[in-house]
C-alpha cells in the first residue's frame, strides 16, 4: 500500500477503460459521467451553459425593416422646441457676424469711404462660407453647431444614416415647401406623429434626440 499518490491514497488501480480520478477523456470519446461536457463547435447551446444574447443594433446600424412605423433603435425624436432653439442658434452663427462688420463699418466712416463696403463684403462672404460648413457638417455628421448644442441629430429614416452634403443642401431647398405654405410647414412637427416638416417628408428625414456630447 503506498500514500505518495495524492489522487490515489489508497493505491487502487481504475478498471480497464475507465479513466482514473484527474484524468482526462480520451479524444473522440464522448464524455462520461463526472466529466465537464463542453457544446461542440457550432452546436446550440445547452441547458447549464450561459447563453449569450447579442445586443439590439444602433439606430444607424440595422437594414430597413420593410414594415410600416419607425425603424427599430431608433432614438426618440426630437421635439419642436429643440429644432427651433437649434435653428436661432444656427442663425445667430451665420447672420450675426455679417451685420456686426457691417455696422462697424457704417459706424467708422459714416458710409463716406471704402471701408465700411469693405467690411460688409467680408461679412458677407463670411455668411456664405459658414453657411455652406453647417450644411456640409450637417450632412456629414448629422448636426450643425445649434444641433449639436441642443442635443438632436439629422438622419435617413429609413436606416438612420446621415444624409450627406448633397442630399443635406436639397434639404435645405425643399424648405421653400415649408415656407411658401404660410410658413405651416415649419409648425408641422408640433402635431406630426414623426414630428417632421414638409422637407422632411419630401427627403425622408427624421430628427433625433441624442448624446450632446456625441
Amino acid at each position: 500500500m503506498s500514500f505518495g499518490d495524492p489522487n490515489n491514497p489508497y493505491g487502487q488501480q481504475p478498471p480497464q477503460g475507465q479513466p482514473g480520478y484527474g484524468q482526462q477523456a480520451p479524444q473522440g470519446v464522448p464524455p462520461q459521467y463526472g466529466y465537464p461536457q463542453q457544446p461542440a463547435p457550432g452546436a446550440a447551446p445547452q441547458y447549464g451553459y450561459p447563453q449569450q444574447t447579442p445586443p439590439p443594433p444602433a439606430y444607424g446600424a440595422y437594414p430597413p425593416p420593410g414594415m410600416p412605423g419607425m425603424p427599430v433603435g431608433m432614438p426618440p425624436l426630437a421635439h419642436w422646441g429643440l429644432r427651433f432653439g437649434a435653428y436661432l442658434l444656427d442663425a445667430l452663427i451665420i447672420v450675426a457676424p455679417m451685420y456686426a462688420l457691417t455696422g462697424i463699418g457704417v459706424a467708422i466712416d459714416g458710409g463716406e469711404s471704402g471701408v465700411g463696403a469693405v467690411l460688409g463684403l467680408v461679412g458677407f462672404l463670411y455668411m456664405i462660407g459658414m453657411g455652406f460648413f453647417q450644411l456640409y457638417k450637417e450632412g456629414t455628421t448629422g448636426q450643425t453647431t445649434g444641433k449639436k448644442v441642443v442635443g438632436i441629430s439629422l438622419h435617413r429614416e429609413a436606416d438612420g444614416a446621415t444624409l450627406g452634403f448633397g442630399m443635406a443642401f436639397v434639404r435645405k431647398l425643399a424648405h421653400f415647401l415649408d415656407s411658401i405654405s404660410c410658413y405651416l410647414g415649419w409648425l408641422w412637427p408640433l402635431w406630426d406623429e414623426k414630428k417632421q416638416t414638409f422637407a422632411d417628408k419630401v427627403c425622408s428625414t427624421v430628427v433625433v434626440k441624442v448624446n450632446r456630447n456625441g
